[in-house]
């Protein structure tokens, strides 16, 4: 399946029929896309660099203004409405997917932005737990259904600020920046680094002649969600620690190798583990687009082992299943490079693949998986696809 060539034109139907047949009116629709990300994990909560690619899996919000102060919201995917005003959102995390809605129409309206009442329905084709941030497309997706509905004008920049407030404390898990931004601003056809910092960002091309293949291990270990917190809390305390003989250090995107190893004695080992995995991984990024703006595949791809390596040993975000996927993937021909992609534990790796080869290593990858494993894993060919927007009908390739 090549994920970014789907005809979306029997999505956008099916959705506003259903959203007719629920609510009785015609709707807007507005899309946004998750992503993969090539290289750069666990960097962007540091200030950090990325590069990140929206693939062509959308989260779709249909919406329709109301009278009143009220959110009338289905979800397909998990088959059920629910009811909010507008008047009564605050509250803690509470474990359910309205937490995600409830969250992103309270930040806006914290920021001084006045909703109307809406009834929306939300369709999602983004694999769930899978890694491919399926939360940010939602969010991202939701915030511009809500904004437009209302007359709300915001610039894209807070939108994407706002919607990461929305996932820090209403749903609870403190995620960086590059989701989101990655949703609202890729471009059909790149890549995007990212400077997690400024918020600069350059557009870098993927080369005609290479896939992005995601190979999703079906797996996702419940752990995932505590484990992200402890792992940007043990970065956060490697800073302080620093701090103390660097103190122009205001996040491990400031620290150089030299010097963390210099003052290795000054960390605990767990905590001292953790920042080189930030630190080089940070390296790594920028290599990357050096090797990616010379259409250096080879040089590309080790840099996606080396970043797995790191992922696994250091950092202790893979698992069996990941690790596995890489294993299998490395030998088979026309494969430049593997890592996993995401927060871990489960979900995807991201593979890149010769166009030319890509039927075969989907094949060969689904064979050697399912006969370690007894699973067998869903393999998506994809080319970076378009950012979030209303669908308006235009093209019905993107």
């Amino acid at each position: 399946m090549i994920a970014s060539t789907v005809n979306r034109e029997p999505t956008v139907n099916r959705l506003t029929a259903l959203f007719r047949e629920r609510f009785g009116s015609e709707a807007r629709i507005f899309r946004a896309p998750g992503r993969i990300n090539l290289i750069g994990e666990h960097t962007d909560y540091n200030d950090g660099f990325v590069m990140p690619s929206a693939i062509g899996f959308y989260t779709w919000v249909a919406v329709a203004k109301r009278p009143d102060r009220t959110l009338r919201v289905y979800s397909e995917i998990f088959d059920e409405e629910i009811t909010l005003s507008l008047e009564e959102l605050s509250g803690p995390p509470r474990r359910h997917w309205s937490d995600f809605i409830r969250g992103v129409a309270a930040t806006l309206q914290e920021a001084g932005h006045r909703l109307s009442g809406a009834n929306l329905v939300i369709h999602g084709e983004v694999p769930l737990g899978a890694g491919l941030s399926s939360s940010a497309s939602l969010e991202v997706a939701l915030a511009l259904a809500l904004t437009a509905v209302a007359g709300v004008n915001l610039s894209r920049l807070e939108l994407v600020k706002l919607c990461q407030k929305a996932e820090h404390e209403y749903v609870g898990t403190r995620c960086g920046i590059m989701d989101q931004f990655l949703a609202s601003f890729s471009e059909e056809g790149n890549a995007l680094l990212l400077d997690c910092r400024s918020l600069e960002y350059r557009l870098l091309p993927i080369p005609r002649n290479l896939r992005l293949v995601v190979c999703n291990s079906m797996v996702r270990h419940e752990l995932a969600s505590g484990e992200y917190n402890l792992r940007r809390s043990d970065c956060e305390t490697g800073v302080k620690l620093l701090q103390v003989h660097l103190p122009a250090v205001k996040a491990l995107r400031d620290v150089e190798i030299q010097d963390l190893e210099l003052y290795r004695s000054e960390l605990p080992e767990r905590v001292y583990r953790r920042c080189r995995h930030v630190v080089t991984e940070n390296q790594r990024v920028r290599k990357a687009a050096a090797a990616l703006e010379a259409s250096d595949a080879e040089q590309f791809g080790e840099l996606m082992y080396q970043s797995h390596a790191s992922l696994r040993e250091d950092y202790e975000v893979s698992c069996k299943e990941l690790d596995l996927l890489v294993a299998l993937a490395s030998p088979i021909p026309g494969v430049f490079g593997a890592r996993m992609t995401g927060g871990g534990f489960g979900g995807c790796t991201v593979n890149l693949v010769s166009a030319d080869n890509t039927a075969d290593f989907q094949s060969r990858i689904t064979q050697a998986y399912l006969q370690e494993t007894g699973i067998t894993p869903m393999v998506y060919v994809c080319q970076p696809a378009q950012g979030a927007g209303e669908w308006t009908g235009a093209s019905n390739k993107v």
